[in-house]
């Protein structure tokens, strides 16, 4: 490890620039008519990770259709797998940024821009640990695989298309959570409530299922009252002339409670006025600002991975439909149909039908598994943290994607998460102590 962490160390300012690289391909989903499944941005990313795996010296592929990517080294009928995503959420208000977010930034210490967390930076970073083997003259007698997802914030097609086509990994890890390890993940549903629009209001807003909205803007001849019932409700907002922008704080749906949802406030202060409809009475008479929906799903919630959480991420009122997309995580002791019945018996008196979205199944690792014992060990040796324990997550990972896969990495329990707000960023030194934990983490799997 001695050797490996000067290989580390030297190489840390390239992996910086290659990382900040990455960080400029805005690669957010779009819906448009390219050839490619996610757009343009994003097929940009998978390609600048390839050319960057080919620099290292990984034997690389891209898939024709552009869904996904992989690069590998080492021999052996084992494979190791470390699974990656080159997507990003949106930026979100550009005015909350301090730095632009896709101009990675270095200040004090830090480096900022969208994705440097979530997930470019650890998934380059794990692929610079184990080039610091390689260059250290280890023999790699397994295939270790990197494996590029391209469609990780929303529906997980590339990933999905991988299974379909390529060999999965025997075991492995994702470098998209915390450490020490994420031993269990809550299920993942995501819905839209759909009914028919019987209203003159037209509303738009939000960025994604899994993110807490952090601002919606709405336009009326009514603003001064919507502006006074604001007031009173001590709700954030911005006036000029009709337009009214309610603020709200952005944080990943799996800590909902940790934000303010946008959505919700405006549409509580829209309630304050006498305005009706669908959405409003749903959230003011169910919601809230209650990201637990307990009204709705009780104490719903176990010992494991704690309590479900319930996201309102975007709404649609056009002159058809009332739209609300929802994220909901659900602890892993309960079942999808207990959510789904309890949401239902609630919505359909309101006219709303339910429409899923996407659903992935909650996972759990047994702790005293040979690779939990085995990351542990390496976050510990690296570290010399033996307090901190392995935790479950409202997070989704691509842990659930494949079987013997764990989330682990690359934030510290004393990490400042930044991922899907404004000034996303990363502490390098934190980044390199990152790196070498995988490179140790590695270096034992190979054994």
């Amino acid at each position: 490890m001695k050797i490996i962490k000067e290989k580390i160390e030297s190489n840390f300012n390239v992996f910086i620039e290659d990382l900040k690289a990455l960080i400029r391909i805005p690669s957010v989903y779009e819906e448009d008519e390219s050839p490619y499944p996610f757009g343009k941005n994003i097929d940009d990313a998978l390609k600048e990770m390839l050319a960057i795996s080919d620099k290292l010296g990984f034997d690389t592929f891209y898939d024709p259709r552009g869904y996904y990517g992989y690069a590998e080294y080492g021999n052996g009928d084992e494979m190791i797998g470390v699974l990656g995503h080159l997507d990003v959420v949106p930026p979100g208000d550009l005015k909350k940024w301090d730095t632009q977010p896709f101009s990675p930034t270095i200040k004090e210490g830090k480096l900022f821009g969208r994705g440097t967390q979530d997930d470019k930076g650890p998934t380059l970073g794990a692929m610079y640990a184990l080039k610091a083997i390689m260059d250290s003259g280890v023999n790699v007698n397994k295939k270790v695989r990197f494996i590029y997802g391209t469609d990780e914030e929303s529906l997980w097609r590339g990933i999905e298309e991988y299974k379909k086509k390529e060999k999965m990994p025997d075991y492995g890890f994702t470098p998209d959570a915390d450490f020490p390890l994420i031993y269990a993940e809550k299920g993942l549903l995501q819905v839209n409530l759909v009914a028919k629009n019987e209203t003159n209001i037209r509303l738009k807003g939000g960025d994604a299922y899994n993110s807490v909205p952090s601002e919606i803007l709405y336009e009326t001849k009514d603003a001064d009252s919507l502006v006074e019932a604001l007031e009173k409700l001590n709700f954030e907002y911005k006036k000029n002339n009709r337009m009214i922008t309610v603020m709200g704080k952005s944080v990943h749906a799996k800590d909902a409670e940790k934000g303010i949802n946008a959505i919700c406030r405006l549409l509580i202060a829209m309630d304050k006025i006498g305005l009706k409809s669908k959405c409003i009475d749903f959230i003011v008479e169910n919601i809230l600002e209650d990201a637990l929906a307990i009204k709705i799903f009780g104490e719903c919630k176990d010992d494991v991975s704690g309590a479900l959480k319930f996201n309102i991420g975007k709404i649609n009122m056009d002159e058809n439909n009332e739209t609300l997309n929802i994220d909901i995580r659900i602890p892993v002791s309960i079942d999808k149909e207990f959510v789904l019945n309890k949401l239902s018996k609630v919505v359909q008196k309101y006219g709303f039908i339910i429409v899923e979205n996407d659903y992935l199944k909650s996972i759990y690792t047994p702790l005293d598994s040979k690779l939990v014992q085995t990351l542990m060990e390496a976050y510990v040796e690296i570290t010399g943290d033996s307090k901190s324990l392995p935790v479950s997550s409202g997070g989704a990972t691509y842990a659930r994607a494949m079987d013997r896969c764990v989330a682990f990495g690359a934030a510290f329990p004393y990490t400042e998460e930044t991922e899907h707000q404004p000034n996303e960023c990363i502490k390098l030194d934190e980044m390199k102590m990152a790196i070498e934990i995988y490179a140790c983490a590695l270096l034992k799997l190979l054994k």
